[in-house]
């Protein structure tokens, strides 16, 4: 192999040009960064060279002669003072942060963790290294659905628990790219009406020390190693160029079935975990400027996410990681949007948030990540980490609060009115006053993390034994729930009550304004015996049962899609409440006797609401949602006229003939939609 040259400053990671391959490693702090070169398996080391090239905190060389397929790593040298926040350990091969594939599997038993003392053992036998890519992909027309936010449904799904047991697919396809890019996988996404697919990581990942230990993995993803990298466990081949393939193969099909790719991105903190943790890559790269530090305990890490460190983005270098890897899963990949876990990391400056924030600005004016789709986890476990409401306009938020208040609604005891009425509105009090639109809430009743649906009305306590932690993770217990006895039932009113709530909260989710989310699984009645928290289970407990769905809800929930797409019950604008010149307003709630609420009856208790909708999304004729989370049925007056069912989330598929006038009886526990003739 040829010597080193200085080659040029940028792009950042090792890119195949002019004959050669460009390397660039950023490091403010090392006084040294070499180039490790090895066979195409990872060993043996066969060469080290210095990258000779220097342009302020960027190390560069150009290795002339190489190409795509070249396997290296990295050592960098300076000042082992922990104390002071430097961590620099040239006995350490570190991966490439901006690896594009990474080889080799990571070996916990290799690692020795030496938090205050430079450790001589040198890893190299048994380090992650990167290999070059230089692949084209032919996308052959690919066109982005580009779906407008008030006709979007998110489908939150990890690929592997959807398709593992999907029936139709060969053995080698389940639980992979390909898998979730298949005709019974694209069937069902488009029978439910769903237009975008927000995926649970699948950047390559690193399953933790604890859970290798106890025999467990993590099967969510949320300890990402490779920004750059699908992970290869979703591919059916297990290597780097057939997962970033697969992957493109599954956005493809997606695309041409109308349907968008998001992607969950952790940008809060890496695969290294604290001071006890891994020299794997950033740690000993720049230590300091990688991570938040305690600061008056510099060998300490801040930890906001929970995982033992947390990214300081506050960084030029951490800026633009987060930038060029956004960009490359929309521009190479062709994802149509994100959602960023725990994402007030994002915004954070020294400490505070700031809705101005740096990088909020870089996304919004970058051209190609502009028109991407973005959505917010508005929490995190900084100070101040609690920031729903506060993200810039154009992002998305969960709102947590259209959880919380719709649980308490339906499976509490008493009810309130007002906080229902403020949710299903868009959570005004909320967005508005910041000049947000009501699309920008995610509604959404669960998600991966908690109760299923399903488990959400059959279970009190949590049953997180498998986890192997003694039943003390995820949240200690559900809300109070009126369902009949916990767990596994055959009374039949009890079956009967449980179903009813499961329709009457996913009414909810995808009628009200905003834009709205189903955890999958939801609509299959999936189970996961009462484990909230099954973030370590990659077995029949998160693999989608599809042999046991409940065709009814399935059928039930594709009713609500469309009648969201069709009549957009609440539009994409805020309500006034205020009557127009011919005395009509926009949206009126009623008592169930057609009195318009008095202030006692908004915050008091009661359990049944109804809501006149003069002006719907779609425009056409003035509709009406009767709400009853009383058991017993309830008579609700209606206005003049005659008015046809559109929905009864009492019924198995959603649905009754009826028309008539004057008054309706809604079953309890449901909801009504009806439309005026």
């Amino acid at each position: 192999m040829d010597e080193l040259k200085p080659g040029r400053a940028w792009p950042l990671g090792a890119s195949v040009r002019d004959g050669g391959v460009n390397f660039v490693v950023a490091s403010e702090h090392a006084s040294a960064i070499e180039l490790c070169l090895f066979d195409d398996e990872g060993k043996p080391e066969r060469q080290r060279l210095t990258l000779p090239g220097r342009s302020g905190d960027l190390w560069h060389g150009f290795l002339p002669g190489a190409g795509a397929g070249l396997v290296y790593g990295l050592r960098a040298h300076g000042p082992w003072r922990p104390e002071r926040g430097q961590r620099f350990n040239p006995h350490k091969l570190l991966l490439d942060p901006w690896a594009r594939e990474i080889v080799g599997r990571f070996d916990w038993a290799a690692e020795t963790p030496q938090p205050q003392a430079l450790d001589p053992h040198d890893n190299a036998a048994t380090a992650l290294k990167a290999r070059v890519v230089d692949d084209h992909w032919d996308w052959s027309g690919d066109r982005p659905p580009h779906t407008a936010l008030a006709d979007t449904v998110l489908y939150e799904a990890h690929v592997r628990a959807f398709t593992k047991q999907l029936p139709g697919l060969p053995d080698d396809l389940r639980g992979t790219y390909l898998g979730l890019a298949s005709a019974p996988a694209i069937d069902h996404l488009q029978r439910l009406g769903v237009t975008a697919l927000s995926l649970l990581p699948v950047q390559q990942h690193l399953d933790e020390r604890r859970l290798v230990q106890l025999g467990l993995v993590n099967h969510w993803g949320y300890n990402t190693l490779g920004f750059f990298c699908p992970s290869p466990r979703y591919a059916s081949r297990p290597d780097g160029r057939s997962a970033r393939d697969e992957f493109r193969t599954m956005v493809h099909r997606l695309h041409t079935a109308g349907i968008e790719v998001l992607l969950d991105v952790v940008f809060n903190h890496t695969a290294e975990s604290d001071e006890l943790g891994p020299f794997i890559s950033w740690r000993g790269l720049d230590n300091a400027n990688w991570y938040r530090l305690i600061e008056h305990q510099r060998n300490a890490y801040e930890n906001w996410s929970g995982c033992g460190n947390t990214l300081d983005l506050h960084q030029p270098r951490g800026l633009q990681f987060v930038l060029d890897c956004l960009r490359y899963w929309v521009g190479e990949m062709h994802v149509d949007g994100f959602r960023f876990d725990l994402a007030p990391v994002l915004g954070r400056g020294a400490q505070a948030f700031d809705r101005q924030a740096a990088l909020f600005k870089a996304i919004r004016q970058d051209p190609l990540l502009a028109g991407a789709k973005l959505i917010a986890e508005p929490w995190d476990l900084g100070p101040g980490g609690y920031q729903l409401g506060h993200f810039p306009r154009g992002w998305l938020e969960w709102n947590d609060r259209f959880r919380d208040t719709l649980r308490a609604f339906w499976l509490g005891h008493g009810g309130d009115r007002g906080a229902l009425a403020q949710r299903l509105a868009g959570s005004a009090d909320v967005f508005q006053a910041p000049g947000r639109t009501p699309l920008e809430s995610v509604n959404y009743v669960v998600s991966h993390d908690g109760f299923t649906l399903r488990d959400l009305v059959s279970y009190d306590q949590r049953h997180n034994e498998a986890n192997l932690e003694s039943n003390r993770d995820g949240h200690a217990h559900n809300l109070s729930w009126n369902a009949g006895a916990e767990g596994p039932s055959s009374d039949p009113a009890v079956l009967r009550n449980r179903a009813r709530l499961q329709r009457a909260l996913l009414a909810c989710v995808l009628l009200a304004q905003g834009t709205p989310m189903i955890a999958a699984g939801a609509e299959i009645g999936h189970t996961q015996q009462g484990n909230n928290n099954p973030y370590c289970l990659d077995n029949a407990i998160t693999w989608l049962d599809w042999a046991a769905a409940d065709e009814d809800l399935v059928a039930y929930t594709a009713h609500l899609t469309g009648l969201r797409r069709r009549l957009l019950p609440l539009g994409p604008r805020w309500y006034s409440g205020q009557p127009d010149a011919q005395g009509r307003v926009d949206l009126a709630w009623r008592l169930p006797s057609g009195a318009p609420l008095a202030a006692a009856d908004w915050h008091g208790p009661g359990r049944t609401l109804a809501a006149l909708i003069g002006a719907p999304g779609h425009g056409g004729a003035p509709l009406r949602l009767l709400i009853n989370g009383d058991e017993a049925d309830c008579d609700f007056e209606l206005d003049a006229g005659r008015w046809t069912l559109e929905l009864d989330s009492s019924q198995p598929r959603g649905w009754r003939p009826w028309r008539g006038e004057g008054s309706l009886r809604v079953a309890g526990r449901s909801v009504v939609l009806l439309r005026a003739d």
